[in-house]
């Protein structure tokens, strides 16, 4: 195999860790996976912390003892990936951990009390020069990155210190302590998603879509757990130098693992945009208004998918178990990378190009409604040489501005241009369906932005799959369709 065939990026996501690691396996266990992507990642921080699970103590040791299973996998990982995105070298990811503060919460956030060694380094990387955002997951308290935003604060002109929050993106596996509450209502421009619920009323959160419907009894039916399985788990990832670090679950497996697959390059998510969903999960403005607060925070939204017993399911935890076929094939396909030296016995990801784009960039057209729109995959190849399935789809809930999908976003239509699949013709829908206000009905110029995914698989062990969103957007320059219309429903009203 040619390995300059293989996935290649543009950007490597800048990434700061945040884990009360050792209060229960599941922060190992996320660890473990994180480092089979960080070839993906430019990892500046990965700090131990403290949590309401974990007060008192921090325990860095056991980031240490994974990236030492890691170093004994590195070297078969760099055969299987682009010889221009390479695994970082286990010394770099051991030269970036840090202790937090030893304390809970509030009480190591104080204009007296000097950052910990985790807080010093992520203040560092802050202020660091970069045209990159720096993505700051949030496995357990977020008392380090409190403690650093009041040192900005304090330390930096208001206009300098907006410049510094501006850069900071937030991923937070809910509030484990009461700094998260804090920092969003004192400083509301932060970009920060996280589920927001009654206090460690967990099974009400997005992120525990990733194996928690057994452990909190939600979606009943639909998700199917046969790949969270203790023996699936025991048989695919427990093994080799990496798997073998990785602990049994003690309640849900991976819990904060949905903070990094937010950001996996696979063509799925857009990381500026949480409402458009991806493997992290879906998540919407909690604020949508200018005025006021203004907070920058994203809160739960919901997918509707069909479960594996054929029912559909509404909930924020589907927006992350609807995509666990595909992440746990992966996850189990870098397992074997970890293993085998010998590229040819094992699997990669196909390689998608559409209109004769390639990369994982959204591919984006502007179109008329009504019209037609021909996308065509047919550079799309498996470095493996294997059979390619292509599944295109409509992804109506990112176009939705309200709970009632079906009334405001109609189905596109779909047809095949050859065998494969490869190649298809959209016909959008007429202006009528896609070019009007939702509640007045008058036509609109600019309608909606419509999101199309092009799913690949590929037939090897296990099957991996790749994506490509495309995004419409749809015009109406002749305001056809739609109503008159009015602003309140008293106005349409026919008086007796």
């Amino acid at each position: 195999m040619d390995p300059t065939k293989l996935q290649s990026f543009k950007v490597k996501p800048r990434v700061f860790i945040l884990s009360d690691i050792s209060n229960e396996p599941d922060d190992a266990e996320s660890l473990c996976r994180y480092l089979l992507y960080a070839n993906q990642f430019e990892t500046e921080g990965l700090v131990a912390c403290t949590s309401t699970w974990l007060r008192n103590k921090v325990c860095p040791q056991d980031m240490e003892k994974i990236v030492d299973a890691y170093a004994r996998a590195v070297a078969n990982l760099n055969k299987h990936v682009h010889p221009d995105w390479q695994y970082p070298p286990a010394e770099k990811l051991s030269g970036v951990i840090r202790k937090g503060a030893e304390t809970y919460g509030m009480s190591a956030v104080g204009d007296d009390i000097p950052l910990s060694p985790g807080g010093e380094l992520l203040l560092q990387r802050i202020t660091a020069p970069s045209l990159q955002p720096l993505w700051i997951l949030c496995w357990g308290g977020t008392n380090v990155l409190a403690s650093v935003l009041l040192k900005i604060d304090d330390t930096y002109s208001p206009e300098d210190a907006a410049r510094l929050k501006s850069r900071i993106r937030v991923y937070a596996i809910s509030d484990q302590d009461d700094t998260g509450a804090w920092i969003r209502n004192n400083f509301p421009d932060i970009f920060y998603i996280a589920s927001i619920h009654g206090w460690n009323q967990y099974g009400m959160a997005a992120w525990t879509g990733i194996s928690g419907e057994r452990f909190y009894g939600f979606d009943q039916g639909g998700p199917d757990y046969t790949k969270m399985e203790k023996e699936w788990i025991k048989e695919n990832i427990q093994i080799g130098p990496l798997g073998s670090a990785y602990p049994d679950y003690q309640y849900i497996a991976e819990g904060d693992t949905p903070t990094f697959l937010y950001l996996i390059q696979n063509g799925l998510g857009i990381s500026e945009f949480p409402d458009y969903g991806s493997w992290g999960g879906r998540y919407a403005r909690t604020d949508v208004s200018g005025e006021g607060l203004n907070s920058n925070h994203y809160s739960d939204a919901v997918d509707r998918v069909i479960g594996r017993d054929g029912k559909i399911y509404t909930s924020n935890q589907a927006t992350i178990w609807r995509w666990r076929d595909a992440f746990q094939n992966d996850f189990a396909a870098r397992i074997k990378w970890t293993i085998e030296d010998d590229v040819s016995r094992a699997n990669h990801h196909p390689v998608i190009t559409v209109n004769d784009a390639p990369g994982f960039a959204p591919v984006k057209i502007t179109a008329e409604a009504g019209s037609k729109v021909t996308l065509d995959a047919s550079k799309t190849y498996d470095p493996d040489n294997d059979k390619l399935t292509f599944k295109w789809y409509h992804y109506k809930e990112p176009s939705a501005s309200q709970w009632w999908i079906d009334a405001e976003v109609a189905d596109l239509s779909f047809q095949k241009l050859d065998d494969e699949g490869r190649k298809v013709e959209v016909t959008l829908p007429p202006p009528d369906k896609c070019a009007v206000e939702l509640r007045t009905r008058k036509p609109v110029e600019k309608g909606q932005l419509l999101h199309l995914i092009l799913e690949v698989t590929d037939n090897g062990t296990p099957p991996l799959t790749s994506y490509r969103r495309i995004l419409i957007q749809v015009t109406n320059v002749k305001l056809l369709g739609g109503e008159q219309g009015a602003d309140a429903v008293g106005d349409v009203t026919k008086s007796s």
